[in-house]
């Protein structure tokens, strides 16, 4: 039977330092370009696995996970992310958060550097041109959220339902002029599963669709409002919380407070601050402790690839 190799090995191979390759390892910033590529190259074809020692230089810890957020800055996301830590630490692992900010290749980067630091498994929060080949390759390892996949474990949420109880909230009141602002429909879930919600309830009802999509930023439903307000117009559908608030700003200073403003998301300051607002929560926090325990599940063997639909919470 061979030897294992080392780190001490992989170092001699390599012609660098013991310190250089656990700089590598663990992906530090100072490494010249040339050097990292000599030693992974010396990795790679010597199939050189880190010893438990050397795992736990990663963080501080034998177990590890990678989470890959979309934007830092995302309320869902943050709301789904207090869940999953309180999941993973009591499990014992530690977690590198990274931030992709929307971007196919920052996403696969971060994929590569979870990857050569040999953690044990991945939760990616999923946008629309996520590359999914390269997530589906950590197999049983990986879980996708707001993503639809077919080869790894993924949560979505019930896009179409969180507008339809928004529209059913509005109806209950005897709202029927109601409007819409959304998000560009190249954006699936948030766009244009949600606003395919709101046209098919605008089909059914028989009323006359309203409504304009932009980025899902404040300033640009704020920007938007005026295209779809009109003097009949009772309450305006939001497609997140964000959009909301934009929406809110906009007809305050129009002076229509009687309108109407839904959002998605369950944002409890936003509802302290206007009491009027109904928000949806599509249930982000049990998302985050769902992907934590099907993950933990998973890498212990004990359950397989799955796919779940998480609920709004009313």
């Amino acid at each position: 039977m061979s030897k294992k190799l080392t780190i001490l090995d992989i170092a001699k191979l390599s012609g660098v330092g013991k310190s250089t390759v656990s700089r590598v390892l663990t992906n530090d910033p100072k490494v010249k370009p040339e050097t990292r590529e000599r030693v992974e190259r010396v990795i790679q074809e010597s199939g050189y696995t880190p010893s438990k020692s050397a795992q736990s230089m990663r963080g501080g810890s034998q177990k590890v996970i990678g989470v890959i957020i979309s934007r830092l800055d995302s309320p869902s996301e943050n709301k789904a992310v207090s869940t999953m830590l309180t999941e993973l630490y009591r499990a014992d692992y530690d977690v590198v958060i990274m931030e992709s900010q929307l971007d196919r290749d920052k996403a696969n980067e971060h994929l590569q550097v979870l990857k050569r630091r040999n953690v044990d498994g991945i939760i990616v929060f999923g946008f629309t041109d996520c590359d999914i080949p390269a997530i589906e390759a950590w197999g049983h390892k990986a879980v996708v959220i707001a993503l639809d996949t077919e080869n790894v474990t993924s949560i979505n949420y019930d896009n179409q339902q969180v507008i339809n109880s928004a529209l059913t909230h509005l109806s209950d009141q005897g709202i029927s002029d109601v409007g819409f602002i959304g998000v560009d429909p190249s954006d699936k879930s948030t766009g244009e599963l949600r606003l395919k919600a709101y046209l098919d309830w605008c089909e059914v009802t028989g009323s006359i669709a309203n409504y304009r999509t932009g980025q899902l930023h404040h300033e640009s439903a704020y920007q938007l409002v005026d295209e779809i307000l009109t003097p009949a117009t009772q309450a305006i559908v939001c497609a997140s919380d964000t959009l909301a608030l934009g929406v809110i700003k906009r007809l305050q200073e129009r002076q229509r407070e009687d309108v109407v403003v839904t959002g998605v998301g369950g944002n409890t300051l936003l509802s302290f601050l206007f009491p009027r607002v109904f928000s949806i929560d599509p249930g982000y926090q049990s998302a985050g402790k769902l992907a934590a325990n099907l993950l933990i599940s998973q890498l212990l063997g004990n359950s397989e690839i799955s796919h779940h639909t998480q609920s709004p919470i009313l």
